[in-house]
């Protein structure tokens, strides 16, 4: 068994889970709930998977896994806390990883894991085609037995695929790369409130707003096809031969960008970590773009 998709559907993924080696080795499947929520939701993605999850999935938790020594959320872990907490979860270097989340969206936070994989050189990992609400909707099963899985040794690959606060910084004067902010069209103009309490809205200079549900199909709450993926690109002037750059609000719907692009073809997204949060707590204010203003 091979992970050919980088997008798989429940239905692959349940006739996977019925062929998958249970090790660590080549041929082994582990799932991943990746459940994370803006706070106003007020939703604790860890209690829900401890009530229903898809069985055998194990639950990443993204505040965990993160740098907790940063003032700003879920920033990427250093190589050491990443390889420790999969190995944690029974995932070696040749475990085939599926990622999915419980959003109501489809997906949410699924992507911000799967390039996370990706971005500490794990490439056989696959995000699950609308989530749990597609996996329901189709009738699969759910529960909340929480399966033990045994320790597994992995060691992370990282690629320089993390943008920092400076290089977004020197990137406003040099236009050297496309920034793309996957924030709502309200956040980035400035005339929607931001979720975080002390944090503006509006957007970083140069920037460009794609929302990440519009990666989304309205109806299936599954990613766009390819050409639908390319024209969404394209209607915003973004030229996927150029290099680019993903942000939001503290990236992890930055992924999205990543993602979409990924099925495009083009797998070297980057995505700045400390996104708008860290942009409005220290850019200079005339860096901070906002109809506000």
């Amino acid at each position: 068994m091979a992970l050919v998709r980088t997008v798989v559907s429940a239905a692959w993924l349940a006739e996977a889970l019925g062929s998958a080696g249970t090790g660590t080795g080549a041929g082994a499947l582990r799932v991943l709930d990746a459940s994370w929520h803006l706070p106003k939701l007020q939703r604790d993605g860890r209690q829900e998977f401890r009530e229903r999850h898809i069985p055998g999935a194990a639950f990443f938790d993204l505040d965990e896994c993160s740098d907790r020594s940063s003032p700003y959320q879920h920033m990427m872990p250093r190589r050491e806390h990443f390889s420790r907490y999969v190995g944690g979860l029974g995932i070696g270097n040749d475990t085939q990883v599926v990622v999915y989340d419980a959003s109501h969206l489809g997906l949410f936070s699924a992507p911000r894991v799967w390039w996370m994989f990706r971005a500490f050189g794990h490439s056989r990992v696959s995000v699950l085609d609308g989530g749990l609400v597609s996996w329901r909707k189709e009738g699969r099963p759910v529960t909340s037995e929480v399966q033990d899985h045994p320790p597994a040794e992995y060691s992370a690959n990282p690629r320089p695929w993390v943008k920092t606060y400076q290089e977004i910084l020197d990137n406003v004067r040099s236009e050297k790369f496309q920034l793309v902010d996957a924030r709502s069209e309200g956040r980035f103009r400035g005339t929607e409130p931001e979720p975080r309490e002390g944090c503006e809205p509006g957007h970083i200079p140069n920037s460009t707003n794609i929302p990440f549900n519009k990666f989304l199909d309205p109806e299936t709450l599954k990613m766009k096809s390819e050409k639908e993926l390319q024209c969404l690109f394209e209607d915003h002037n973004i030229d996927l031969n150029k290099p680019l750059v993903g942000t939001c609000g503290s990236g992890v719907t930055a992924c999205h960008v990543a993602l979409g692009a990924h099925l495009c073809g083009k797998e070297d997204v980057m995505i700045y970590d400390g996104a708008w949060v860290e942009w409005f707590t220290r850019a200079d204010p005339s860096y901070i773009i906002s109809e506000k203003n």
